[in-house]
């Protein structure tokens, strides 16, 4: 029988959401009727977010907040709720509102029915840039061929995951955490919900709206699998034989006959490609190597500054 229900809302700059986020969320939390604990994780905002959370955790102590010590990104907020909860079952959600708290009601309900993680999956998306969608739409499918365990499409980081699929979470120490591929690594049994996603209920969204998707989309290509590295040292084999073989036809060319010069726009167009493409390993393996810094560091990944509301 579950005890406790824990909230995770990662949170940056979102004053003007909190109040509606809460009445909603409350509400259907006292629907379910079972014990409950919201859990803010800040990163440090420049309008009146603390504040206004303060002034709710005041009146209740099941809100609580993790205030960090500077921004550390909403990947590194999110794992330092679920290292601090103490509920049965997780919820990881955003205080914008395009996810809708009243999903999680029929996700405990599928939860009854012995899943360990049921996932949001969005039927449409409203609100959002044709750029964005087009680069969402390829870098799932880029995601789902290359990566070495399957990663469902259209979910982003909301869902609610069990006690165990919590326990195992607490063990990752990935400065570059991919929640969405971390729940779909650690397996056990899953399911979805499939809903609309609304546009924001105020505000604006906090990733740069050109290149926040593809920081995502790499940071589920590069930290789930080794296959980009393997494919450009096919390719590169490839261009080897390739440029074997060319050679081969102007030695012989030359042979047969000797007044023969290759032209220099073909020299410069061979140059010019092969560049390009020892620039497109190299910046393959520096993503690699980069992930590899972050993680020989050992440094922590996020710093708290101060806690409201926990009993330690």
């Amino acid at each position: 029988m579950i005890k406790k229900i824990s909230i995770v809302t990662p949170v940056y700059n979102e004053e003007s959401n909190i109040e509606n986020f809460l009445n909603r969320l409350v509400s259907i939390l006292k629907k379910i009727d079972t014990d409950y604990e919201i859990v803010f994780v800040l990163d440090p905002s420049t309008d009146d977010t603390e504040k206004t959370l303060l002034k709710f955790i005041k009146n209740d102590r099941k809100i609580k907040l993790i205030k960090l010590s500077r921004r550390f990104g909403q990947p590194a907020a999110t794992m330092a709720g679920i290292q601090n909860i103490s509920g049965d079952r997780c919820v990881i959600i955003d205080c914008d509102l395009q996810d809708p708290p009243e999903l999680i009601y029929e996700m405990n309900l599928k939860m009854n029915e012995g899943f360990d993680a049921v996932l949001a999956r969005r039927k449409s998306r409203k609100g959002e840039t044709l750029f964005k969608k087009i680069v969402t739409k390829i870098g799932y499918h880029v995601i789902e061929k290359i990566t070495d365990i399957k990663i469902p499409k259209n979910t982003g980081d909301f869902r609610m995951v069990s006690k165990r699929v919590i326990d195992n979470l607490k063990q990752f120490k990935e400065p570059n955490a991919f929640l969405r591929g971390l729940v779909a690594y650690v397996g056990f049994k899953q399911t979805f919900i499939d809903y609309d996603r609304e546009e924001r209920f105020d505000g604006k969204s906090k990733y740069n709206k050109y290149f926040g998707s593809i920081k995502i989309a790499f940071n589920g290509i590069f930290g789930f699998s080794s296959r980009p590295l393997f494919l450009m040292s096919i390719i590169g084999f490839a261009f080897a034989l390739l440029s074997f073989l060319l050679g081969g036809y102007y030695i012989f060319a030359k042979i047969i006959d000797p007044s023969i010069t290759p032209g220099l726009s073909s020299t410069i167009l061979f140059i010019t490609f092969f560049s390009g493409l020892n620039l497109i390993g190299l910046g393959l393996i520096g993503e690699y190597v980069g992930r590899i810094y972050d993680e020989v560091k050992n440094r922590p990944n996020y710093i708290v500054d101060k806690k409201y509301n926990f009993d330690d």
